[in-house]
């Protein structure tokens, strides 16, 4: 019944934590288009009033002309509109599911004892070492080289190098399917302590100071706007890190760290060309599209470089040998039963009855045999003879008698 009870909670918190990544990203990605189509304003009561760009734009059947001030307006509205709340639910609504999902059951879906055979209290609390020092690493970078002469080249260099540390590191102590998402989470950690320790805090600074009739320092402006900057271009990876559950043969091949990393560059690549690209259309950037046909040849090669080896002619007309199911019986009761027995109905699928294999042997096939993530971390120990007889017995018809 637990098991139950935390599929919901986990549904519930994914389904909050997709709908508030959309408004995050959503915003972050307009926000972004907004900053790189801006034109000068050609009024002059708008360059009088300070403004140092302009849009306009028509949507949903109405007119818009959105101004942005080169350092602040004269006077500042009563009330402003913040866009902070979508950064720290997405968090919030994220760690949950992470915790949930990973964390509340280590044993299970975090560590693979054949990569690193620790005690579930030190698996969680290295993977939640890693949201705390990549921030150290990342924010001490950025104090360090950000404002100096090719700041943002050495930042983008360095912050590349830890990231490709930390992915080889998770590969090699988690699961698979956990290492991906951690280091999406470490990342996605990292774009929320943009907006609660620089962006949100520099905002409030200025708008204190123009209350207080002081003068705005615009060092707060831009530090918000290199910070912002690093979360769009951590976008588009971290979305394929919290998808990535759902295609096992990328956190499952030999190499995951480099299919990891070789995804994740292909991402920052494309969305390098939907930046650059707004200001192109102005002419104010050269053409950004070496950046997507960069970004679309790493994926390809890297599909290619993935693809399975070819199944021999002779394998492939081999007619399915019938197999005993009482030997398939008894691989399901040492390997399955731990999470889908009596007791325990992980997703609620139970393989303790022979109705019930019945119903989920197209599933387990999926699962076991062809991208052999069950039993999750092979937490049971599932030998490659044990998922071989269970493809064969699949192959053959999947019969109970």
């Amino acid at each position: 019944m637990e098991s139950y009870y935390l599929d919901w909670v986990n549904l519930l918190l994914r389904w909050a934590h997709i709908i508030t990544g959309i408004a995050w990203i959503g915003t972050s990605f307009y926000f972004v288009m907004l900053d790189n189509s801006l034109e000068k304003p050609q009024d002059a009561e708008s360059l009088d009033k300070g403004v140092g760009g302009e849009q306009w734009a028509v949507h949903g059947g109405g007119f818009y002309n959105m101004q942005k001030y080169a350092v602040q307006p004269k006077k500042l509205p009563e009330h402003l509109h913040w866009s902070f709340w979508e950064s720290y639910s997405t968090w919030l609504t994220g760690f949950a599911l992470f915790t949930v999902s990973y964390l509340w059951n280590a044993s299970t879906y975090l560590i693979d004892r054949s990569k690193m055979d620790w005690q579930p209290g030190t698996a969680v609390a290295v993977a939640l070492a890693f949201f705390v020092v990549f921030w150290i690493v990342y924010d001490g970078i950025c104090r360090l080289f950000g404002r100096g002469k090719h700041g943002d080249t050495i930042v983008g260099v360095l912050v590349a190098v830890f990231i490709a540390l930390a992915s080889w590191l998770a590969c090699h102590w988690f699961a698979g399917r956990a290492a991906f998402l951690l280091v999406g989470a470490m990342m996605a950690t990292t774009m929320s302590g943009n907006v609660f320790f620089w962006i949100i805090p520099g905002q409030r600074k200025n708008v204190a100071a123009m209350r207080a009739g002081k003068p705005v320092d615009p060092v707060h402006g831009q530090r918000g706007k290199q910070r912002s900057v690093h979360n769009t271009y951590f976008t588009l990876p971290v979305v394929f890190t919290m998808m990535s559950n759902h295609y096992s043969f990328t956190y499952t091949h030999q190499y995951n760290w480099i299919v990891l990393l070789l995804i994740m560059l292909g991402g920052a690549a494309i969305r390098q060309f939907f930046v650059v690209r707004h200001r192109f259309k102005l002419g104010n950037a050269r053409n950004p599209l070496p950046y997507v046909l960069l970004g679309v040849a790493v994926l390809g090669l890297t599909i290619v470089w993935m693809r399975p080896a070819p199944v021999g002619a002779s394998a492939a007309v081999a007619a399915p040998a019938e197999v005993a199911f009482a030997k398939v019986r008894h691989v399901f009761d040492q390997r399955c039963l731990l999470c889908h027995g009596e007791q325990v109905q992980m997703k609620n699928v139970r393989l303790d009855s022979v109705e019930q294999i019945s119903v989920h042997a197209q599933a387990v096939y999926q699962q076991v045999v062809v991208s052999k993530i069950m039993p999750m971390a092979n937490s049971t120990g599932m030998t490659d003879d044990e998922r071989a007889l269970i493809g064969a017995w699949f192959q053959a018809g999947a019969k109970t008698r």
